[in-house]
């Protein structure tokens, strides 16, 4: 997730640029508008905090011209507090309009629920799981590590999606080649075991101490992992 923050009080924006980059976020701090235009026509940004009174270019209309060209979320900051402000906001496209001073925390808060809006509305077919560490798209047979698409065959993809469909749940070797393989596969069991040690190799950050991908001893393997 990429935040843009344009803001010239250095201060202000310095702190908001330190708590989400605590959260796990790629922030984009700049301090004047024209620079900000700058980044978010040059980056991929999922959500920019607007201040309204910047030095060379008013906020409403640089949440204009946004609004032209993208459905980017946009949180308006501002001293701004009068209630004609907020519905002029809302009216140009803003997503939450903040009045000054605002909590760090706070925004953060409402960085991150619109956060899991934007995941949920648009990973309907995808499941993600640690926070987005891994995505697995099952309609498009595609996953990603950290935002970094992998590539895995076709026999890797299908035992992974058994496993993240089901997590918790024990499979036997057996029943990961029944389900992937087919009842008629005349290999051995063993074959899952190279598929996993592979799968592992790609999707895990430490392949001695999986996180994903946690085997049972004596009976398979089981898939592990916070589901957003």
């Amino acid at each position: 997730m990429n935040v843009l923050i344009i803001e010239d009080e250095v201060r202000v924006a310095d702190i908001m640029t330190k708590y989400l980059e605590k959260e796990g976020y790629t922030v984009y701090t700049c301090y004047t508008g024209q620079e900000g235009l700058d980044v978010f026509y040059h980056q991929k940004i999922d959500i920019v905090l607007l201040d309204l009174m910047l030095p060379d270019i008013q906020g409403e209309d640089i949440c204009k011209e946004i609004r032209q060209v993208s459905n980017t979320y946009v949180f308006m900051i501002t001293a701004k507090g009068n209630l004609d402000h907020k519905i002029e906001g809302f009216d140009l496209g803003a997503d939450e309009y903040l009045v000054k001073p605002v909590s760090p925390r706070e925004v953060v808060a409402r960085v991150k629920a619109l956060d899991m809006r934007k995941q949920r509305e648009e990973n309907r077919d995808t499941l993600v799981f640690n926070k987005g560490q891994l995505k697995i798209n099952l309609e498009e047979h595609i996953v990603k590590v950290n935002n970094i698409e992998v590539t895995l065959t076709p026999n890797e993809f299908e035992i992974l999606y058994q496993l993240a469909c089901s997590p918790g749940r024990v499979f036997s070797r057996d029943q990961l080649i029944e389900a992937v393989m087919g009842i008629d596969f005349d290999g051995f069991d063993r074959t899952v075991d190279v598929h996993i040690k592979n799968l592992r190799k790609k999707i895990e950050e430490d392949t001695k101490s999986p996180k994903f991908i946690k085997t049972v001893t004596g009976i398979g393997y089981k898939f592990e992992g916070d589901l957003v």
